[in-house]
């Protein structure tokens, strides 16, 4: 049987449908709550900051940093975040809020083992409080206490029953995410969730957009391209685009390439007659 983790990060990847809940963490006991430095501020100043967002302003990246950086201020212990988003039409795509989450998440991709990695593949929150010692993961594990990171807190983002992304959060001591920790980091994964399925959206359209208008350019420098070839050798259409498509293959370029080179020479050409005269 495949192993759940298998896969990911790769270009392509279909979300994983069909997974369990979130668990559910047991109430807080009301003195944690009055001591806690996230009862209200934290998790608060992080919702403000994700209602704030602009998805006209903001590339789909710069986005998905700020989402890391609040969920940071939402929950307490964390030293950092990182936010992987699975793309189905292109490689999937991982920001960071600190350094040193970029090297911690290298690892994970890189050994194909990780609470992340999990996370995705189950739909299921992941948490650990040493990592060193936790046999879920035991390369990733070691290595990362290696670099002093002993917590995390890995939220699978969904949408539709289908997850589509992972935030990761980080802390370097041990035990640093609690069950309070970890209630307030789901309940902030769900307006994060929103925020950044909005933004790819938005950017899978204007991706859409681009291609569409870049299509209909090359179309037109080719039917331009043909109309040159028609007028200047006395050929037909068909036998034109036949001409086009070989001297792609013999020059290894793109028709669009070949056509455009076309009717650029033909430009040419007909400004220096219009100077001549």
């Amino acid at each position: 049987m495949e192993h759940p983790d298998a896969g990911f990060g790769r270009a392509g990847q279909e979300p994983i449908r069909g997974h369990e809940p979130p668990r559910r963490v047991p109430s807080v006991d009301p003195v944690e709550k009055l001591t806690s430095d996230a009862r209200g501020n934290g998790l608060a100043g992080g919702l403000t900051g994700l209602a704030g967002l602009s998805t006209a302003r903001l590339s789909l990246e710069d986005l998905l940093t700020k989402v890391a950086g609040f969920a940071v201020q939402a929950i307490p212990g964390a030293d950092g975040a990182g936010l992987t988003l699975l793309e189905t039409d292109r490689a999937d795509l991982v920001v960071w809020s600190a350094p040193f989450v970029r090297e911690i998440d290298a690892i994970q991709y890189g050994i194909g083992e990780g609470p992340c990695i999990t996370a995705a593949a189950t739909g299921r929150t992941m948490r650990s409080g040493s990592l060193g010692a936790d046999d879920r993961w035991p390369r990733f594990g070691r290595r990362a206490g290696r670099l002093g990171v002993h917590s995390v807190l890995s939220l699978p983002l969904r949408t539709d029953g289908a997850v589509f992304g992972v935030m990761n959060v980080y802390a370097h001591p041990k035990n640093a995410f609690g069950d309070h920790a970890t209630n307030l980091g789901e309940q902030f994964s769900v307006p994060a969730a929103s925020a950044v399925q909005n933004a790819q959206i938005l950017a899978q359209t204007q991706r859409l957009a681009m291609s569409l208008q870049s299509a209909l350019t090359t179309r037109a420098v080719i039917d331009q391209a043909v109309g040159v070839l028609i007028s200047r050798n006395g050929i037909t259409a068909g036998e034109a685009l036949t001409e086009l498509r070989r001297r792609s293959q013999a020059e290894h370029r793109p028709v669009s390439a070949v056509a455009a080179e076309i009717v650029e020479g033909a430009v040419r050409r007909a400004r220096a007659r219009r100077k001549g005269n």
